[in-house]
């Protein structure tokens, strides 16, 4: 069971204690993302990441990863469109050693001028790195239509241009922004002691004054629906289509999380069947619901040659159409809850699994549910709530589609064109 405490500073701290291990990783989470930015200070939370490995006032750069490396642990960071995390897993021997590193990288790090020019050099070259990745160009394209003028389709990483106008002064202000007492949290999961615990965190988090949220309302954004087709010199094209999907609150996430596993979110899903095993017409596709704090989407992606794009798209509509004439059986349901539920318990097993969700659901102020109550819920949903989550989903004209390839726009509008007048 998890628990929850609060530092002397109001930080927050969510813990849930696992005697079987003998690992603890810790979690410093942060609500802040390329949500939270603009066209002109895009990917400078992405920036910061990249900035507090860099050196503190205390350690340089390679003395982080040493005395890491030292006690054989691991310690990174990752930053999506609405928060940051860095994060450690070591023997619960080192606790105390996580916690000092961590902290001292959010607390005390230096943003030494000719760090922040080489890093931009290392950003820019993690962008052209990106460009030549068309399965993760799909996506940010993707985005980008769906989310038209609004800070949730902007890049993590920026632009070059936006990367390149960011001083010091810019990273300092913004960081003093946003990592403020009501944006960061600190979960932890695995094996330790629960008063040393929190006297380390006290002792190395708990004394910082932090400012408290100016809490800034970012507006709930609207579902565009259109297409986007950008070009690319390589053999097969990438092909997205996303739905408005649900918000990750409530109830409602386990008939999704059911309807992705029946219809694309495994091997022995409706999608994968027909199209990769049936016809052979794709050797990747899969489906899967991406959550925000206050949206959701659905989305389909399958890379495949041009030359077969007319028929999968056929195929793809054909199938969404079933599920919306017909539903599914009482039996998809039944081995998709089984599923469900065995994917959930495996996930389990990792300190760094449950950490991150408890991380994800305390920032977001979202309700942690117990094993047995989510099992619960999960064996809870009905024919009825899955006949509504497949209409929420499928019925209706909100999709957008992106290709990247080489094609051509025209084609990229003709398939939409095509699912839009053959979706019922």
């Amino acid at each position: 069971m998890h628990k929850k405490f609060i530092l002397n500073n109001g930080i927050k701290v969510i813990t849930r204690k696992l005697s079987h291990v003998r690992s603890v990783s810790i979690g410093i989470w942060v609500r802040t993302g390329s949500v939270s930015e603009n066209i002109y200070n895009n990917g400078i939370s992405h920036f910061i990441e990249h900035m507090l490995f860099k050196g503190t006032f205390d350690r340089t750069a390679k003395e982080i990863a040493s005395d890491m490396d030292s006690i054989g642990g691991q310690i990174n960071a990752f930053t999506s469109k609405e928060y940051t995390c860095y994060y450690s897993k070591v023997l619960d021997s080192h606790m105390d050693i996580a916690i000092d590193i961590l902290s001292d990288m959010i607390l005390n790090s230096k943003f030494d001028e000719n760090d922040i020019i080489k890093e931009k050099s290392v950003i820019y070259e993690e962008i052209s790195m990106y460009e030549d990745s068309p399965e993760d160009l799909v996506y940010d394209s993707l985005s980008k239509v769906i989310f038209n003028g609004h800070s949730l389709g902007l890049p993590i990483l920026g632009t070059q241009d936006s990367i390149e106008s960011l001083s010091k002064q810019d990273l300092v202000n913004y960081m003093k922004t946003n990592y403020n007492r009501d944006s960061i949290a600190i979960a932890v999961a695995g094996s330790f002691d629960e008063s040393n615990l929190i006297k380390e965190l006290n002792r190395k988090f708990g004394w910082y004054a932090f400012e408290s949220s100016d809490e800034r309302n970012i507006e709930k954004p609207i579902f565009h629906s259109n297409y986007i087709y950008r070009s690319k010199d390589i053999e097969q094209i990438h092909l997205c289509i996303g739905f408005n999907g649900v918000a990750n609150d409530g109830d409602i996430i386990y008939p999704l999380y059911i309807l992705n596993n029946i219809f694309g979110g495994s091997m022995s899903s409706r999608l994968f069947q027909i199209i990769r095993e049936e016809h052979g017409l794709a050797y990747s596709i899969y489906s899967h619901p991406s959550f925000y704090k206050n949206f959701g989407l659905f989305t389909i992606y399958v890379s495949l040659n041009p030359s077969q794009l007319k028929k999968v798209t056929e195929l793809i509509t054909i199938e969404i159409n079933k599920l919306v004439n017909n539903y599914i059986t009482k039996e998809e349901l039944n081995r998709a809850k089984e599923q469900l539920k065995g994917n959930y318990i495996l996930g389990l097993e990792s300190t760094s699994s449950i950490m991150t969700m408890l991380g994800k659901y305390e920032i977001f102020g979202k309700k942690i549910k117990s094993i047995g109550e989510v099992l619960k819920s999960i064996d809870s949903v009905n024919m009825s709530d899955m006949e509504n989550i497949i209409n929420k989903i499928f019925k209706g004209d909100k999709f957008s589609l992106s290709i990247v390839g080489k094609l051509d726009e025209n084609t990229t509008k003709e398939s939409f064109e095509y699912i839009k007048d053959n979706l019922l």
